[in-house]
């Protein structure tokens, strides 16, 4: 599995229609997504996906009204439940060849949600759109059953997952998958000869420990991992634990982490609920990264913390406030894929 920042043949989003994943915050959801596209459209091709004629042409007047690169943007007819592509969609890699694969994961919703059958085809569709071949990862004759938001890697062999996503007993995606089982099925399908467990996600996360909330490569051997410096917030323990196994781990070449830690933004609370704020769920595109902000002090240094990181790309935030209430952000909505 290619690294993010390794050169992309686009990027795939899923538009927003479920409006009761943002009860009450819904109509300003599309004007985020277009922002998006507006930025992404500068760099790289952007593919999305629309569930029926109606909602193209729809989108195809707000992306003009936004002034996004439409000439760099294609929308594709396919149906969905909901719009996280990180989860619901494929993840591409790469063959023995060099020749991209589409693996098409099982989806069921975080094991949450009763509505997940649709989605569960969207790795398919999105397949066909690219004329990319499909493997899906089965164990025992069952297809396995994984989010894309639960890994990160950093393209030459090392992945980061947390204990709580996959091997908590209050969350089973895959019954009987041991820690040995989930190493053996990386690197089967991704390539991965050296797994780093953390240990929980961060309160809020609806997807019970997702990493993409938590800690990501930038870099062969580079980390940025989120840190609570106010003690008694929930996140405090449980990052600086996390801290503490990043820096304490090698990669797949046997080397020690660089751990960079970028700070929590104050905790963002609407309708006496807790969100999954953090600044983690950045997306690296080409010449870009996009990073959630939240109106918070920290959004300024988090900022300069990644344009330090990445030399080589504009860094710009997008106002993430309203689209978190959702329960994700940016890495969350969209899916690279690799050239």
């Amino acid at each position: 599995m290619p690294a993010e920042w390794e050169p992309h043949a686009g990027t795939w989003l899923a538009w927003p229609h479920r409006k009761s994943d943002w009860p009450g915050k819904f109509a300003v959801v599309p004007w985020i997504y277009g922002e998006i596209v507006r930025i992404l459209s500068r760099y790289e091709p952007v593919n999305v996906v629309v569930r029926d004629a109606t909602m193209k042409a729809r989108v195809a007047v707000l992306l003009e009204k936004v002034h996004a690169n439409t000439s760099n943007v294609r929308l594709h007819v396919a149906a969905t439940d909901r719009s996280w592509v990180r989860d619901s969609g494929p993840i591409f890699v790469k063959d023995a060849a060099g020749k991209s694969v589409a693996l098409d994961w099982r989806f069921s919703a975080w094991a949450k949600y009763p509505d997940w059958r649709v989605d569960d085809k969207l790795p398919g569709s999105i397949a066909k759109f690219t004329k990319t071949p499909v493997v899906q990862p089965k164990r025992n004759g069952s297809r396995i059953v994984l989010e894309g938001g639960g890994i990160d890697v950093d393209g030459a062999g090392t992945l980061l997952t947390t204990e709580e996503w996959l091997l908590s007993d209050t969350q089973v995606r895959n019954p009987g998958m041991t820690r040995a089982d989930y190493e053996a099925v990386f690197a089967e399908y991704l390539g991965i000869r050296k797994v780093i467990w953390l240990g929980r996600g961060i309160v809020g996360d609806d997807t019970h420990g997702h990493v993409d909330d938590l800690a990501r490569f930038v870099g062969e051997r580079t980390v940025v991992t989120m840190v609570e410096s106010n003690e008694i917030d929930e996140n405090h323990e449980l990052l600086k634990e996390n801290v503490e196994r990043l820096r304490s781990a090698i990669d797949a070449k046997g080397r020690k982490l660089d751990v960079v830690t970028l700070p929590m933004p104050a905790p963002l609370v609407f309708r006496g609920q807790r969100l999954p704020a953090s600044y983690a769920n950045f997306y690296i595109a080409n010449g870009v990264v996009i990073v959630p902000t939240f109106n918070d002090a920290n959004d300024r240094k988090v900022l300069g913390t990644l344009a330090e990181l990445f030399p080589g790309r504009d860094v710009i935030g997008i106002n993430s406030t309203d689209l978190v209430w959702g329960l994700g952000t940016l890495h969350c909505l969209s899916q690279q894929e690799p050239a």
